[in-house]
């Protein structure tokens, strides 16, 4: 029997016969389900790649304002469709490891300061321009230019000067980088052409698949490139990628076939997937964590004994058993963990403490109510996770008044906007690009309005340190006072949890993000 339908299963790779057919002749010898599942697995991986189909994505995230600037990215359904249309000189592998893209080479100086960037020749856009260097410089002229909202200002303000030398991109420094390469892999940094300085909306990028339809809040459709020039990725004719905010209704979606992924599976209904025929659970940790950002600049959460209070009164054990179930671990308030290199080990883990945080309370001399939002675009579970914010409160004599946003408008109305509001981070490949994109005085997605100009003056240092003790030590330096005197309440990290069709073949867990870090619909195909 094994033999028989082994050989099918191949013929079924190629093509040559039908999945119907081969399952229904699998039943007719008596195997299981999983057992035919996991031979068709087999030998579509041991094809490679099969072309064609449509490849959909059920997202939580998207918005009636999602525009397509890469500069603007804030949500998981913009991130997810520019990793599909456009690419960075850089990327970070399943590994953590950084991957050369539009970029075939980078060298660096001595110091760390010039960095020279191979443009990949060949390489064109949806327009039918050839990439060349002068589009990166326009690139990132533009995301760090005077003016600039982009998502990437922050991690960008260290560049001196940019120049094009025949086909390479030349950046220089104020300060040594060592980590500039990994900059480059920024989500906003997509290359467009001439920078995207003559209509940065226009969704023109390089990526396998070209924007065929966007409808803001509803889907995202891209049809193939077909002078794409990479052939691992853009197996499908068309991808799209459906909005679909509500929990429930993206899980029927995937029960029913309408879809062949979904992101942000909640922790609580993971058990029930695992039992759904043909579906199966992709988790992965990472550097993802849920924040409550308070903002440092605004009443009350400009009296530190407050934020105090509020921080010791979160259960961060109860809070990562009841939502997250097992899928992470315990934040500490610091925007880092040991996934990070030079991770600053022994700093002592935050507990629930209601009678410091009581403390607190009282000196900062506040009372009354603290008005809390959240929403379920937040991240899975933040409503549920307000709740027990709020019941943990009140063993501090600190009453918590949340009130749940509506998922459409959340990120562009409420977060970065709001005194007091849950948040998300999917995290950065280094401790420098997480600091400087969210807690520089300077950054524009500094969320909790942290400004201290000793600890701006530090995360320049520590970037330019190229003795890693030195390095290591400055990194512990940074996360005490994000901790101790920081707007981020970080009560957990959270694991990556996505449902995956079995019919999706190529699918690789990504610590960098849901859905591959974005690129599930780039790099996965359709088995035969």
């Amino acid at each position: 029997m094994s033999s028989e339908l082994e050989y099918l299963a191949r013929r079924v790779a190629v093509g040559k016969i039908s999945r119907r057919a081969f399952l229904g002749r699998a039943a007719a010898l008596g195997a299981s389900t999983a057992f035919a599942g996991s031979l068709l697995g087999g030998a579509a991986r041991a094809a490679g790649p099969q072309k064609g189909g449509t490849l959909k994505a059920g997202l939580v995230g998207g918005e009636s304002t999602d525009g397509l600037d890469p500069a603007k990215i804030n949500n998981q359904v913009t991130g997810a469709f520019a990793r599909c249309w456009g690419e960075k000189l850089t990327d970070i592998d399943d590994k953590g490891k950084l991957v050369n893209r539009l970029a075939e080479e980078v060298g660096a100086s001595d110091d760390a300061k010039v960095w020279t960037f191979r443009i990949r020749k060949g390489v064109t856009f949806h327009n039918g321009k050839e990439l060349d260097a002068s589009d990166v410089l326009a690139t990132i002229e533009r995301h760090a230019g005077e003016g600039s909202k982009s998502g990437a200002l922050g991690i960008l303000r260290g560049i001196d000067s940019m120049k094009v030398e025949g086909g390479d991109f030349v950046v220089s420094l104020k300060e040594a980088n060592a980590d500039l390469p990994f900059l480059m892999s920024d989500y906003h940094l997509i290359i467009q052409p001439n920078g995207g300085k003559d209509g940065p909306d226009a969704g023109i990028g390089t990526g396998p698949y070209k924007i065929a339809a966007h409808e803001p809040g509803v889907r995202e459709i891209g049809a193939r490139h077909e002078g794409y020039w990479d052939t691992a990725r853009g197996h499908a004719d068309q991808i799209e990628i459906l909005v679909i905010n509500d929990a429930t209704a993206r899980t029927a979606a995937l029960q029913g076939g309408q879809i062949h992924m979904m992101n942000r599976v909640e922790p609580k209904i993971v058990d029930l997937i695992k039992r759904v025929p043909g579906v199966k659970i992709q988790n992965v940790a990472g550097a993802a964590h849920y924040v409550f950002a308070m903002q440092c600049t605004t009443p009350p959460f400009d009296n530190n004994d407050l934020r105090l209070a509020l921080k010791l009164a979160v259960d961060r054990k109860e809070m990562v058993d009841k939502v997250l179930r097992g899928y992470g671990t315990v934040g500490n308030d610091i925007p880092v963990n040991a996934s990070y290199p030079l991770f600053p080990e022994g700093i002592e883990q935050r507990e629930f403490d209601p009678e410091k945080a009581a403390f607190h309370y009282k000196k900062s001399g506040h009372s009354g109510p603290i008005t809390f939002i959240t929403s379920d675009v937040a991240f899975p579970g933040a409503v549920d996770a307000a709740q027990l914010f709020q019941q943990s409160c009140a063993k501090a004599g600190i009453t918590l008044d949340v009130q749940r946003a509506p998922g459409d408008g959340y990120w562009a109305e409420v977060w970065n906007k709001k005194p007091f509001s849950a948040s998300y981070w999917v995290g950065r490949p280094t401790q420098d690009q997480q600091y400087s994109t969210a807690y520089l005085s300077t950054a524009d997605w500094n969320e909790t309005r942290f400004k201290r100009e000793d600890f701006d003056k530090l995360v320049v240092a520590a970037r330019a340190e190229l003795d890693e003790d030195k390095r290591k030590a400055m990194y512990r330096d940074i996360a005490l006072m994000v901790r101790d005197d920081g707007g981020a309440i970080i009560p957990m990290y959270n694991d990556w949890i996505d449902a995956v069709s079995e019919k999706v073949e190529g699918y690789v867990p990504y610590p960098s993000g849901e859905l591959m870090g974005g690129l599930a619909l780039s790099m996965c195909w359709l088995a035969a």
